[in-house]
């Protein structure tokens, strides 16, 4: 039998709730699948914080190092708001990232077509949309030094290598190669020029990829054809900043936050994560949607441990349960039979596993 070893990261406000559902479906779809999954928890954020003084104890990144993959929920609270930039929640998951070496993160963006109508966007716009955004992780302006905050001005830098736009955009290209062959990469490069070695350097990758179709889109037109025609978009390609931005955006494509998972890879060992945050305003309510989480679960299995069709019929369990009426409260007004807690929803995928 097949063995794999998962680091959990639970984390802050919802975090636990929606990873135990994960956990609940991976067991699943693991006995089903013939594999078997071992868990070992570890803190990070708020919890480490509270723990033992510091957002990412070294017991977790060595942890997170020795696993096959890791499932991490989500972190951060206004508990945890006036620390210092050094000792917040988020620099915890920054400082894992760097860690782990993971500088490539995949968000697929899908609308199901059951909740064509959660969107503020209309139907006709929607109906169809599959897109991957490719954002690279552990370089730009959220990295790049100098960096300091005075008392009447603050900077920040913006840095890339050659190297490291080589290689997230080979993720992008490996990725549309599986998909519709095309990649629309996503900068700045009339006023900056770090877009522009970036352009540059993408245009020379492109050419070990002839079969995909390369575009460019200067950022702030990619934010209205985002919303104006999400259809034409395939694999998007962009930096750090940029694709923290976007990605927000296209995750409102879908009617809820609660539905994107995403994958951060490309490092020693991968770490998946709904793209959502703590919520800790609907924390213990039984009303957060697992559905990010589980589907993150689902990404973990297909490029982490290599589980294909495992990770298809999570997948599949999932869209049979929103085919067939079942609702997390954020979708409770779009065709619900039946509106489930956290828990319910959890339990009726994993049921499904087995039926699809």
């Amino acid at each position: 039998m097949r063995q794999y070893k998962l680091a959990i990261i639970k984390g802050d406000g919802i975090g636990p709730e929606i990873i135990d559902e994960a956990i609940k479906v991976l067991d699943a779809v693991s006995s089903h699948e013939n594999f078997e999954l071992s868990y070992s928890d570890f803190l990070m954020g708020g919890a480490a914080i509270d723990v033992f003084g510091e957002p990412l104890p070294e017991e977790t990144v060595q942890g997170c190092l020795k696993a096959d993959a890791i499932l991490f929920g989500a972190i951060g609270g206004e508990k945890w708001d006036t620390l210092p930039r050094e000792k917040r929640p988020e620099t915890g998951l920054l400082n894992l990232r760097k860690a782990l070496g993971v500088f490539a993160n995949l968000r697929p963006v899908s609308v199901y077509d059951e909740l064509v109508n959660a969107s503020t966007l209309k139907p006709e716009v929607l109906k169809g949309v599959d897109m991957m955004v490719v954002r690279e992780l552990t370089g730009g302006i959220y990295f790049g030094q100098p960096r300091a905050k005075e008392a009447e001005r603050a900077y920040n830098t913006m840095v890339y290598t050659k190297e490291e736009i080589v290689r997230i955009a080979k993720v992008a290209f490996e990725s549309a190669m599986k998909r519709r062959k095309q990649v629309c990469s996503v900068d700045k490069a009339n006023v900056l020029e770090v877009s522009q070695l970036w352009r540059e350097t993408v245009e020379e990758v492109a050419k070990e990829y002839p079969e995909v179709s390369l575009s460019h889109m200067y950022v702030d037109n990619a934010a209205m054809q985002m919303i104006r025609n999400p259809k034409q978009f395939d694999v998007v390609l962009t930096g750090n900043i940029f694709g923290d931005i976007l990605s927000d955006e296209a995750s409102m494509i879908s009617g809820s936050i609660g539905l994107l998972p995403s994958a951060s890879v490309g490092g020693q060992v991968g770490l998946f994560e709904p793209i959502h945050g703590s919520a800790p305003d609907i924390t213990g309510q039984g009303i957060a949607n697992p559905i990010a989480t589980i589907l993150s679960a689902a990404m973990m299995l297909r490029f982490a441990l290599g589980e294909e069709s495992a990770a298809s019929r999570i997948e599949k369990a999932v869209q049979q349960v929103l085919k067939e009426g079942y609702r997390t409260k954020d979708l409770s007004a779009y065709e619900a039979k039946e509106v489930c807690s956290t828990s319910e929803i959890g339990s009726i995928i994993a049921s499904y596993v087995a039926k699809v």
